[in-house]
């Protein structure tokens, strides 16, 4: 008898347990991901203020939203002993790397100031997710909309987009939120790439895409 009772009640109380989804929680999350706007970096990088202007405005966009915005910072510890023989690019400049002061690696560029809530993470690699907490913070937060900008475009942007995307996280790249040393690569990024696995928009576009307040 018991058991005819069970195989009776189970269904009603699985069907009295589920609830369907809020359109609330069914929206895409976003977080703005700002990377690699170091001093050390941006000085190599064609139309700097520019592009860290550009940024300013995304961020301030973003605050006004509420969305997460997260800073990346590229660096190592000292004496560098993250660097591998088998790391091919971070190996050749290694000596450059271990004669570098890591808090001077670190700084970010002027004008580029986290704010309060804002989050910070340093990474030893070129991607956003490689040895970082990223993906446990978007993950808790239920974020599955990446808006990336920073620099280098040939850097740490590709190889964020092309893991990301093997996340299967959604994916906007602020074109010119985003800079390089060689102008001609970030152009064909930007025209050829990229556009295969995210929507690339201007600051100004994607600012324009937004709720209005």
């Amino acid at each position: 008898m018991w058991s005819f009772l069970l195989l009776f009640l189970l269904p009603l109380v699985s069907h009295a347990q589920y609830k369907e989804p809020s359109q609330k929680s069914m929206k895409t999350a976003t977080a703005l991901l700002v990377m690699d706007m170091q001093e050390s970096i941006m000085k190599n990088i064609s139309g700097a203020p520019m592009v860290a202007a550009n940024v300013v405005q995304a961020t301030q966009a973003a605050r006004k939203q509420g969305l997460l915005i997260i800073y990346l910072r590229a660096g190592f510890r000292k004496n560098a002993p993250e660097i591998s023989p088998n790391n091919k690019f971070f190996f050749a400049n290694r000596d450059r790397f271990i004669n570098a002061s890591p808090e001077q690696v670190l700084k970010l560029y002027s004008t580029i100031q986290p704010q309060e809530g804002d989050i910070v993470l340093d990474k030893r690699r070129l991607s956003a997710f490689a040895g970082t907490e990223l993906e446990l913070l978007l993950r808790a937060r239920g974020i599955d909309h990446l808006v990336l900008a920073g620099v280098s475009t040939s850097g740490v942007v590709l190889s964020t987009v092309r893991e990301a995307a093997d996340k299967d996280y959604r994916l906007t790249v602020l074109s010119d939120g985003c800079g390089d040393a060689d102008a001609e690569i970030h152009t064909l990024l930007m025209n050829k790439l990229f556009p295969r696995q995210a929507d690339v928009l201007t600051v100004a576009q994607w600012m324009n895409s937004l709720p209005k307040q």
